[in-house]
């Protein structure tokens, strides 16, 4: 026996994250899953499970009560299987000898016995190898059995193990369900990734409008001076179908993209997350498990298996389901090989049956019920007290964050009303600046103005001095005139031509005072008001240079068991489901987000038209096709649910028959 201590090397791939773990051959698939639920700080755990590929390239759940799979644990299953062939091959050969002397009769029918359990262990072993069946055998110390220490299914070999930690049941409404940050985020990646991928079909408008809300889960808040143009280049934002559609470049999508982005201002992240996924959850493919299966006539159809029940598709249209049946009508499951029985809640109702293409797709289906139906029945009912505290726990942490949001809102408001005033300050102080340093220019005109005017001044009382001194000469003169009347008349007129030449001067120069007194008059007021502007500039730059005082800053696990009861080696199971005759099915008054909320109508409609301008209908493809189909009869993902659940079981079943 290979000793329990032997370490394991895991690898588990969350939707943004590697987690490596070193384990013990003994660990349970449920401890694995307990230490990364642990590791990532994730409460709702019963929306998830760890995911692996088998030997046959299917993805696979664990199973929680398992333990994970090794190399050397195999190889020791079939060293086992090969000791116990030899043993029964040497049985045979004791049969054949003994056979000869009919003394030894009743101990060749003994040991005919014992080759009938050594054939029936040899056809264990052969289902077990076929990879259909997951029989126990036992271990080769004769003790405890292999499946109840390591983990029997058909993991990959591979150092490390490889499993993906992913979302395996779908809430009905995510606004209402999901409670946790990582939750919700998880959800995010995932749905994101199956719409990119087109696992989730979702036409070109949506895709556009969903897309805008990843770009502000992933950058916050559009800003012209950062997210300058091909800052999404390296983005994956729409599906390649989308893409190939349209005939438009790069550019252009980043454009649409950042149009619709700017829309979401102001949104927290975890808030474009939630309105992403709010938009998603209307899409018909979203949350569904898809399962090929046939009729009794031998139809290939699809199963749909989600969170509101089970639908029945075509094969080629895998968007509008035909026949609904809701989780409320189902009271019992069960399959026997690759037959699959749903019993309704009617007893007057036949059996709903169906085949699918081997055991293990029942077992796989069997499971999704189980869990879907545990999940549509707990939500029916009051919250646990787990559950309780961690919704108060979430609003909590929720009116924190928006406290914290609206502090920080109003802290950038005040710094952006601030950062507006300084602005607008500092283009007041510059506009003041320049009239100062044109106030200074004209300041410095008026002071040569005035230098002029002293200049002038001076020259007006030097041409006073002058006429005075003349008048006193012409005034001595005069007395000399009146003094001189008797003298001779040569001597006489000489003395008057002088009178009349001192006269012609004192009048000029009368004129010329009179002129200077006018200029300097003139050149008084304009200094007068070159002062006024001087002292006027004075203050201007005064008041500009001083701060004003108001410029300031203001699972469940318990029934995780229940979902592997059907891996115990037989080829059958049965499950009973609780009822509830008053569940009135949720679908009744669901309705699309689209249908609710008028904006978001506008949104999808204004993308609708812009988008058909560039549209390449050659590569339209069958689900495109569907898609149009659907909305130009007016159906929804709703309405369609509604229409496929009406009328009683026995209808739907017959129905079901004649597909």
């Amino acid at each position: 026996m290979v000793a329990s201590s032997k370490m394991m090397n895991v690898r588990v791939t969350t939707m943004d994250a590697e987690l490596e773990f070193a384990i013990q051959q003994g660990t349970t698939g449920k401890q694995l899953f307990d230490q990364v639920v642990k590791t990532i700080g994730l409460r709702e755990v019963w929306f998830f499970g760890l995911q692996y590929t088998d030997s046959k390239g299917d993805n696979t759940w664990i199973k929680l009560y398992k333990k994970p799979e090794n190399v050397i644990c195999k190889h020791m299953k079939k060293i086992g299987k090969i000791i116990k062939r030899n043993i029964e091959q040497h049985h045979h050969r004791l049969l054949s000898s003994s056979l000869t002397t009919s003394s030894n009769s009743s101990s060749s029918s003994s040991n005919g016995g014992s080759g009938m359990n050594g054939s029936k262990v040899m056809s264990s072993s052969s289902n077990t190898l076929d990879g259909d069946s997951d029989s126990d055998e036992d271990d080769l110390t004769g003790s405890t059995p292999f499946s109840k220490w390591v983990m029997s299914q058909d993991v990959q070999k591979g150092d490390p193990l490889l499993f993906k930690f992913r979302a395996k049941f779908y809430p009905e409404d995510v606004a209402e369900e999901l409670i946790q940050d990582i939750t919700l985020r998880l959800f995010y990646l995932q749905v994101k990734n199956a719409i990119l991928s087109d696992e989730i079909y979702c036409p070109p408008e949506t895709s556009v409008l969903l897309a805008s809300y990843a770009v502000q889960a992933r950058h916050g808040d559009y800003n012209k001076g950062t997210h300058v143009p091909g800052f999404l280049a390296k983005d994956r934002l729409l599906p390649q179908r989308v893409i190939d559609q349209h005939k438009m470049s790069k550019d252009e999508w980043e454009n649409s993209i950042t149009t619709w982005w700017q829309e979401h201002r102001g949104l927290l992240r975890e808030d474009a997350m939630m309105e992403y996924l709010k938009i998603a959850q209307d899409l018909e493919m979203y949350g569904v498990n898809y399962f090929e299966i046939r009729n009794k006539k031998g139809t290939e159809l699809w199963l749909g298996v989600d969170a509101l029940g089970l639908n029945i598709y075509e094969k080629e249209d895998r968007l509008t389901p035909k026949i609904g049946f809701p989780w409320s009508e189902i009271r019992n499951i069960s399959f026997n090989d690759r037959k699959f029985i749903i019993k309704p809640i009617d007893k007057k109702a036949p059996d709903f049956v169906f085949f699918a293409p081997r055991v293990r797709i029942n077992k796989r289906i069997l499971a999704l019920c189980m869990g879907n139906h545990e999940l549509y029945m707990r939500r029916r009912k009051p919250d646990t007290i787990d559950v309780q505290q961690m919704k108060a726990q979430a609003r909590d942490e929720k009116n924190a964050k928006q406290q914290e949001r609206e502090k920080l809102q109003l802290a950038l408001a005040a710094r952006e009303r601030a950062e507006k005033k300084q602005q607008e300050y500092e283009d007041r102080l510059r506009s003041m600046q320049e009239e100062m340093e044109r106030k200074q220019a004209n300041l410095s005109e008026a002071q040569d103005t005035i230098r002029r005017l002293q200049e002038q001044l001076n020259q007006v009382q030097a041409a006073k001095e002058e006429l005075e001194q003349r008048q006193n000469e012409l005034h001595e003169m005069m007395q000399r005139l009146e003094e001189t009347k008797n003298m001779e008349a040569t001597e006489r007129a000489k003395l008057e031509e002088e009178i009349r030449v001192k006269q012609l001067e004192m009048q000029k120069i009368q004129e010329e005072v009179t002129l200077k007194d006018s200029e300097t008059k003139r050149l008084h007021e304009e200094v007068e008001e070159a002062i006024r502007k001087q002292n006027e500039a004075a203050a201007a730059l005064q008041a500009a240079t001083t701060t004003p005082k108001h410029h300031h800053v203001e699972e469940e696990e318990e029934n995780e068991e229940e979902l592997i009861n059907g891996e115990n080696g037989t080829q059958d199971f049965s499950k009973d489901f609780d009822t509830d005759e008053h569940i009135k099915d949720p679908v009744e008054e669901r309705r699309t987000l689209a249908e609710r909320n008028e904006r978001l109508q506008d949104q999808l409609k204004a993308l609708k038209q812009d988008l058909a301008l560039s549209r390449d209908d050659t590569m339209e493809t069958p689900n495109d096709k569907i898609h149009r189909e659907n909305v130009r009869q007016g159906r929804d993902k709703y309405k369609t649910l509604r229409e496929i659940r009406k009328g009683n079981t026995k209808r739907r079943v017959d129905q079901f028959e004649n597909m």
